[in-house]
């Protein structure tokens, strides 16, 4: 409850990004996502919702998990230092436009840091969810939405939440979901 009372702000970003990431993605950008451990399956959750549907059909847009290529993964942890995980794939499917979401309850994670730098060099938007702020992910990516929780469970659980208002955010905006008003979004975010 502590903190759903303080993830208004969130919310409200969330709900923004998604209407940014339909433009994005109708002008034939894409999304790459990314996360280690339970971030790793939110991010493949997120992928999921924008080439299959969240809540009512539309057409499919490019959304790519990182964290899921599980070839990749072991090639570059094989012949790569750690940190190039992520990074190199960004290096590899990202384009100057594209949006890069990284998940990390700690904001800590060097393979999902090295990863929103490479994106920022490549001229990709990065978000990040993370846990509180300040934190290094925070800081080098574009935007961050943090979550200021004490336990990681606590932020996955919001992280999730923030996934679903993005995704309704840009079915708005693609018009698949009636228009919200601000203060419907705002109420989102409130405890009941």
């Amino acid at each position: 409850m502590q903190a759903a009372s303080t993830f208004t702000p969130c919310v409200e970003l969330a709900d923004r990004w998604g209407a940014r990431l339909a433009a994005t993605l109708e002008n034939g950008g894409r999304l790459l996502a990314a996360g280690n451990g339970g971030s790793a399956a939110q991010a493949q959750h997120l992928t999921a919702e924008l080439v299959g549907r969240y809540r009512l059909d539309r057409r499919p847009f490019s959304a790519i998990c990182l964290s899921s290529e599980t070839s990749t993964l072991t090639a570059v942890v094989n012949d790569y230092p750690p940190e190039e995980l992520f990074a190199r794939q960004v290096e590899a499917h990202g384009r100057e436009g594209d949006v890069l979401v990284l998940l990390s309850t700690s904001g800590r994670s060097p393979n999902v840091v090295e990863a929103a730098r490479r994106g920022r060099e490549a001229g990709l938007v990065v978000w990040a969810l993370t846990g509180p702020a300040p934190n290094p992910l925070a800081e080098v990516a574009d935007e961050a939405l943090s979550v200021d929780a004490e336990f990681t469970a606590t932020v996955q659980e919001l992280h999730l939440v923030a996934l679903h208002i993005l995704c309704a955010g840009l079915d708005r905006a693609l018009g698949v979901l009636p228009s919200r008003t601000r203060e419907d979004v705002t109420a989102m975010g409130r405890p009941a």
